[in-house]
């Protein structure tokens, strides 16, 4: 479970990173820069605890769909960016895809 509250900390700071990433204007804004340094140096720490016990395959699974499903939900509602029924649709099957991998599969075992 441990591992887990922290693949769920580094999404959270890899999204907070990926959010600033916009702000930094090709890293030529030091604010959003550091912040976006700051949070991605985090995010990549605290997933190198949760592969202590998740699998990286796992992880990185988890990762990219809770990731792209958050840094959509910025886009759409920070900088107001739309999603259309072909996004969500393909979002909605790569987060099936997660669930059915955590649920189903034996790579999750050691």
């Amino acid at each position: 479970m441990k591992n887990y509250l922290f693949l769920a900390a580094a999404i959270l700071c890899e999204t907070i990173a990926t959010s600033f990433l916009k702000k930094t204007d090709q890293f030529t804004k030091l604010v959003p820069t550091v912040i976006f340094v700051v949070a991605i140096s985090a995010s990549f720490y605290l997933l190198s605890h949760a592969l202590k016990g998740i699998p990286m395959g796992i992880s990185y699974a988890i990762w990219s769909a809770v990731g792209i499903v958050l840094i959509s939900l910025v886009g759409y509602f920070a900088y107001k960016q739309s999603l259309d029924t072909p996004a969500i649709i393909g979002m909605a099957f790569i987060v099936a895809g997660v669930v059915i991998i955590n649920l189903f599969s034996k790579s999750g075992t050691h």
